[in-house]
Parts: structure tokens; sequence; C-alpha cells
């Protein structure tokens, strides 16, 4: 069944290539295509284009509909092109011909743009709720391990003394500055489609406001075809998002990579977080960091995927912008996972308080003991050199007794201006 069938049938081969694996996807929007299709029925019954006993019906059986699809009962067979097909298809099983009405003053395009937008809106609400769990760990670590030293590098090279709660709270602030990208996607996303049809709206007299209300959205985009052009844009704004996210936690995973390894031995995790050899008996590896880090720069390319889908399409619809679907929605599940695996892990994370006992760290120091000279009296300059001498000489005495008490330091993490922060953000 095509919602588009004039009773001929196209070639098995063209069904297969332009169907593609939509009926997968569409297992995961069709509770969102039932909540735009009971909005609409309402709206079709309150302007008087059906009756209000067809309107009750009709949402009475999308309710059945939502339930089935809550229960995972809900299938699209191959005798189905899509989920629109088959809900509709239900309807009229159902309702006869009141049933075929559900599709009047609509298009399968604004039906997915709609069902789309309503997915991406409850995605990216999820994604900011995991974001913000795993936020609130990275807090508790920093606070928890504050005092513990560990090296600060610059190109690789040891440089100056960090700490557990410098790192831990760096990857914390930086969540936040992701959830900007996060909460624009939303606003984006946030804009009522429906009513737009095939991208040039319809001569029936919709209420399109009444829709508005009705699905949760902030407002309408009133354009009809500014409507359609926002397919793949806003996927694009959610991949922007996401793929904020997804640059952090790569950072944080090729971190933990490192810091495992026993050149650094800074970290370490229990033995059920990690995988062996198949022929090294001593190894413990970071695959679920690996495969995050892996994961997450997959998502950073997403962006620029859609992007060459997307950047030379003229207004209104082309069947390309069918395939954003089939590269959003995989990126958004994967994003949701590695948060999940990320907050799973490091809850188990076990830092080592003895890093610096080792002399190859005493130059973390050196910029130290250099301030140390200055705050004596002799010019920077001076000291600068003075240190550089007996570090070439071999008669360097690092000063650990270090005091970082400027904002953000390592001395004074900020750590509730930080939450202040996350909480704006979250507003």
């Amino acid at each position: 069944m095509k919602l588009w069938d004039k009773g001929f049938s196209t070639d098995k081969k063209i069904d297969h290539f332009t169907v593609g694996i939509d009926r997968e996807l569409d297992l995961l929007l069709a509770k969102y295509d039932v909540v735009a299709s009971k909005a609409h029925a309402k709206m079709l019954g309150k302007v008087g284009l059906i009756t209000n006993d067809e309107s009750n019906a009709l949402i009475k059986e999308l309710d059945k509909i939502a339930n089935c699809i809550e229960d995972g009962l809900f299938t699209i067979e191959d005798d189905f092109e899509d989920m629109h097909s088959k809900i509709e298809f239900l309807l009229t099983e159902k309702l006869g011909d009141t049933g075929k009405k559900i599709h009047m003053a609509r298009s399968r395009n604004d039906q997915v743009l709609v069902a789309m937008q309503l997915y991406l809106k409850n995605e990216l609400t999820e994604i900011k709720n995991e974001v913000k769990t795993l936020f609130d760990l990275l807090l508790d670590l920093a606070e928890k391990h504050h005092a513990v030293l560990l090296p600060g590098y610059t190109h690789l090279q040891i440089a100056m003394p960090s700490s557990f709660g410098l790192w831990f709270s760096a990857y914390a602030e930086s969540l936040v500055d992701d959830l900007h990208f996060v909460n624009a996607a939303y606003k984006i996303a946030d804009q009522n489609p429906l009513g737009s049809a095939a991208g040039y709206g319809s001569s029936f007299p919709i209420d399109r406001t009444f829709t508005t209300s009705a699905m949760g959205f902030e407002t309408l985009k009133f354009n009809v075809v500014a409507a359609q052009m926002g397919r793949g844009k806003v996927e694009k704004a959610t991949a922007f998002g996401i793929s904020s996210v997804a640059a952090t936690l790569s950072k944080l995973a090729m971190d933990i990579c490192l810091y495992m390894s026993q050149n650094f031995h800074f970290i370490s995790f229990p033995d059920e977080l990690t995988t062996g050899s198949s022929i090294m008996p001593h190894k413990k590896n970071p695959d679920v960091f690996e495969l995050i880090r892996a994961k997450c720069n997959k998502i950073q390319a997403v962006p620029n995927q859609l992007t060459l889908i997307t950047n030379n399409l003229p207004s209104g619809y082309h069947r390309d912008l069918q395939l954003v679907k089939e590269i959003i929605v995989p990126a958004i599940q994967d994003i949701k996972a590695c948060l999940e695996l990320m907050h799973f892990s490091l809850k188990e994370i076990k830092v080592n308080t003895a890093i610096l006992d080792d002399p190859k760290y005493d130059y973390l120091f050196s910029v130290d003991t250099l301030n140390e000279l200055v705050n004596s009296g002799m010019p920077f300059r001076d000291a600068y050199k003075k240190m550089g001498g007996e570090i070439e000489a071999g008669t360097f005495k690092p000063k650990k007794d270090i005091k970082h008490v400027h904002e953000g330091s390592l001395g004074n993490l900020c750590l509730e201006e930080i939450k202040k922060k996350m909480e704006k953000v979250l507003t």
C-alpha cells in the first residue's frame, strides 16, 4: 500500500531502492506520527472538515495504535511503504471511509517533517538529561579528588602541575558549552511544520495554531515553503549539537586511554570494565573508551554528511531528503549510548594519588619555582634565565609547596560557579 497509489504497480527494484531502510527507521518514529495524527484529527473536527464523531473515532483508534507501538507490537510489513501508509491502513480497516479522511489537508511531506521534529525534540531532551547526569558525576569526582595532583602537558611534553580536580571539572564545564548547541537545535525543531502539506499549504481552512498547541510546539513554522526547507536543516542543526557533545566525549576518552597506559599509570578501572588479549595474558585494554572515541569521531562527520546531501537542493521537496533520516537517527542512538557508557564506566575510576613522587615530574614545578624568585624581587626575565641554567646544569631544586588561588586554578576550582552555568543552560 502506498499513499500515492493510483492503481498501478511500481517495479519491485524501484520499490526496494526508493524505500531503503525507511520501514526500520519508521518503527522509531511511528509514535510521533500518531501524536501528529491525533492533533490533526482533532483539528479537522474543530474546523468542521469532519464530524466530531469521526474525529473522536479517529482519535480512539490512534490511541489503540499508540498502545500497540508502546507494547512493541507495531510492525511495518513489506506490503507497506512506510509508517504513514501502515497507520492509515489500520484506521481504514477499523473505520472504513472515516479512516480514509485522516489524510485530508496534509501530505506525506509534512507528516514526516512533524514526526521527525517531535522525535528530535524528545531525543534532544534525553541527550540533555544524559549530559547532565555525566556532568554531575564529573563534578563529584572533581570534588572528591580535588587535591590529587597529576602532570599537565603541552605538546605531550611535561608542562605544569594539574590536578584531577581540574581534569574532571574541565570536561564538566565543556559539556555546558555543548548544551548551548543542543539548545539551539531544540529551538529549531520546536516549530510546527504540520499544515505545510507538500510545501505549498492547502486550500482547506485548517487551523495550524491549534495543532501547534496540541502537539506542544513553541511556535509555528509559518511560511509553508520555509517549513519544507526545514527538512534536512533541522537534522543538521541536531547533528551540530550532538557533534559538539561527541567532541568532548572523544577527547575525554582519548585522555583515559592515555592515562590508563602503563607509561602514564594515572588511572585504572576494575577488570570487568576492560578487555583482554587472545595471546597476551597481562593485557587490560580500554576497549570501551576506544569505541567511544571512534563512535564520537564518526558522529562529528555527520554535519558534513548532511551538508553534502542537502547543500545544492533548490526549494521544495526532493527525494534526496529521505537519506537524512538514515544518517541522523543512528547518530542520535550512538551519542546516547556513548554518554551512558562513559557515565557507567567513570563511576568506577580509580586515581593514582602518588603520580608526582616520580622524579621525572620535578620539572613540572619550574614555573612555580621561577615565580617564587620573581615574588622575592628578581625581574622575570632574569629569573627565567637563572632557572633555565639550573635545569641545564642539573642543579634544579623544585618548589613543590605550590599555591594557586585565582579563579579556575587547581587551588580554586569554582565548582559552584560551574554548576550555576549548567543550571542556567538547562532552564
